[in-house]
């Protein structure tokens, strides 16, 4: 079946399309960054939320009816949501809406993702969607929908899974699949321990990034027959794609670049480590995540804050940064900062050193600070003279460290009780 996929057609998907964005995860790889706040609630590339990666490409594709399922110590992501996506206009049909888990039909919190839907099927038939798009809320990418909108009705599926190339070493992290020629999906096994190689590749699995989209009424269907099998642990991978494949249209959508066919840029930030270094790439000269792109812009809330500022040019006590992104509010005042990213509202006094750091907003780095390879969480007050980085053995006495050598410090471990999600 060919489908026109001019603009017009695909604006006219997007438009009958619900967003479902799975936001209530704990995220508890992150550690200590999740004391106070969801994952998707984490800061990430110097100004934004993790949140505002997908609910920005339901935007930037057309999809403005959009809900927000979350759970895990909420706070700090409702209050960002409502500042930095009040703006949709009611009147014209679009709107973010949030959904914390509020046991709607039984007394349970979510007990999985597909419950988690399961739960506000009343609210879903209010909004009478004839495509539902579910997303996961803890990923950095930019996807436009609209293709895999597409891509769904033009091979009548009654499900389409958005998918990715994954080492094989890697893959059993994932759900992975196996497909037909005609991209029909003809296996599904979540988180294997013996992933299987794609075919005519012996390195990658086809891996799903936890990306849906559903014909509503077969959504109904498979979510109430979900609920009412006492055995099933009400998860999407585990439960409901396996248990249709067989019988039902399910397709694989790969997630490739439009400009050149090749993988796209996708990152699961759920560990330090893979925070840190996408934090990291970003500050490369040519990232492949391009922040500065006019035509994809990730929003978010933009608070009002000065430029950052440089102070002092003495031998010993210039602040300087290099190969580093700075944010607004920032002052490096005799310092030096190298290949590092710093958020909003950031301070490094004088003869203080930050290298390979990602550091959240609010930070204060004291006089004579060395730090390297770090991340500095939110509200940091970081005592004179501290060596971040330096000796990993000392590190580990105070701080976490991570399997790759990296050092998280949290308000906490500096002996600050801020006891506040934000």
């Amino acid at each position: 079946m060919n489908v026109d996929r001019s603009p017009r057609f695909v604006s006219r998907l997007t438009r009958d399309t619900l967003a479902l964005i799975m936001a209530g995860g704990r995220g508890s790889r992150l550690k200590h960054l999740t004391q106070w706040r969801a994952k998707p609630a984490v800061p990430f590339g110097g100004k934004f939320r993790i949140i505002d990666f997908p609910i920005s490409n339901c935007i930037n594709s057309g999809i403005r009816r959009i809900g927000v399922l979350t759970q895990y110590k909420a706070h700090s992501l409702l209050a960002h949501i409502q500042q930095a996506w009040g703006h949709l206009r009611g009147e014209f049909g679009e709107f973010v809406e949030l959904l914390p888990a509020q046991q709607r039909i039984a007394a349970s919190w979510y007990a999985g993702t597909a419950d988690a839907i399961y739960q506000n099927l009343d609210i879903i038939r209010s909004h009478r969607p004839k495509y539902v798009l579910i997303l996961a809320g803890d990923h950095i990418y930019k996807m436009d929908y609209g293709e895999m909108l597409a891509f769904h009705v033009e091979n009548q599926a009654d499900i389409t899974v958005g998918c990715i190339e994954v080492p094989l070493e890697q893959a059993g992290a994932f759900g992975v699949m196996g497909v037909a020629k005609d991209s029909r999906i003809q296996s599904f096994m979540e988180k294997p321990d013996a992933p299987v190689a794609m075919p005519g590749r012996d390195d990658a699995a086809l891996c799903s990034m936890g990306i849906y989209i559903f014909n509503t009424e077969f959504l109904f269907e498979q979510l109430i027959k979900d609920a009412d099998t006492p055995q099933s642990s009400h998860d999407f991978g585990k439960d409901i794609i396996p248990s249709v494949i067989e019988r039902y249209r399910a397709y694989a959508y790969p997630f490739r670049d439009p400009e050149n066919s090749k993988q796209a840029y996708w990152r699961d930030v759920g560990t330090v480590d893979a925070l840190w270094e996408a934090n990291m790439e970003l500050v490369s000269v040519t990232p492949e995540l391009n922040l500065y792109d006019e035509d994809w812009p990730i929003w978010t809330y933009q608070e009002q804050l000065p430029p950052a500022k440089f102070i002092f040019n003495d031998d010993d006590r210039r602040g300087m940064a290099v190969d580093s992104m700075v944010s607004g509010g920032c002052i490096i005042s005799g310092a030096k900062v190298h290949h590092s990213l710093l958020f909003s509202n950031v301070c490094v006094e004088s003869y203080a050193s930050l290298s390979e750091s990602v550091v959240l907003p609010n930070v204060v780095i004291g006089e004579g600070c060395r730090i390297s390879k770090a991340i500095i969480d939110k509200g940091c007050k970081v005592p004179k003279g501290t060596l971040v980085g330096q000796d990993l053995g000392q590190d580990r006495e105070r701080f976490h460290v991570s399997p790759n050598g990296v050092v998280l410090v949290t308000p906490e471990m500096l002996g600050q009780k801020l006891h506040h999600a934000r």
